[in-house]
């Protein structure tokens, strides 16, 4: 029962840890660059 309950944690940390990995690296999300500092556009945000 024991080695049962581990190797589900394992797993389960595992998925998580590469869920993280691919949020964080592959995973990019189109970013708004909406932002300015004032009327002209002077590249500043």
């Amino acid at each position: 029962m024991n080695d049962t309950i581990q190797n589900i944690l394992v797993f389960v940390t595992l998925g998580i840890a590469i869920l993280f990995l691919v949020k964080k690296f592959i995973w990019k999300p189109k970013k708004a660059t909406t932002k300015s500092c004032g009327n002209s556009d002077c590249g500043c945000s």
